[in-house]
């Protein structure tokens, strides 16, 4: 054998041992905090939409008696709204900033900016750390890296009305465990 089909073959060995040996890791904090922020943003979301506007689903086609097999669902509960909500919810990662509780250490990610007039108490600006735009901007791609891969996990859960949306979402569906 050539000397230099043995480098070539040294080579791919080393390069396979090497990948299988790495593995990026999530920051679970990041993580956890992005699912928990899309699971509140949506939450609320829905909770402004008017209860009483409805949307026409189905597929419009005219039954043998000639009426039209359609349903109304609420407008907050239809899979056109949701996905526009989803679409956007990760703009609203720069109004969460890295917290740290101050008796246990533990960091996560909060909201700080209030919304109109929501008149919520919010935790205590001292325990927040403003780094800049590069940590909302790491909290809004692991927000984007969520809502890519479980966008239709995310609609199914929020059109079914489901009891703790965050906490199914979060644990069970994303296999991030908060």
């Amino acid at each position: 054998m050539s000397p230099w089909i043995k480098q070539v073959c040294l080579v791919l060995a080393a390069v396979f041992m090497l990948s299988s040996t790495t593995e990026s890791k999530k920051d679970e904090a990041l993580y956890c905090s992005a699912c928990m922020a899309i699971a509140e943003e949506m939450n609320y979301s829905v909770s402004q939409t008017d209860p009483k506007k409805t949307i026409h689903v189905g597929g419009f086609r005219l039954k043998p008696d000639g009426s039209l097999m359609d349903k109304k669902v609420p407008l907050a509960r239809s899979e056109t709204y949701l996905n526009e909500l989803l679409e956007e919810v990760c703009n609203s990662m720069s109004d969460y900033a890295l917290y740290e509780d101050p008796d246990t250490k533990e960091k996560s990610y909060k909201r700080f900016a209030p919304r109109g007039n929501d008149g919520v108490n919010f935790p205590d600006f001292k325990n927040f750390k403003f780094d800049g735009p590069e940590s909302s901007s790491a909290l809004k791609f692991a927000c984007e890296s969520i809502v890519e891969e479980l966008e239709d996990d995310i609609i199914s859960l929020f059109s079914s009305e489901a009891d703790h949306v965050a906490k199914t979402l979060c644990s069970e569906v994303s296999g991030i465990y908060i």
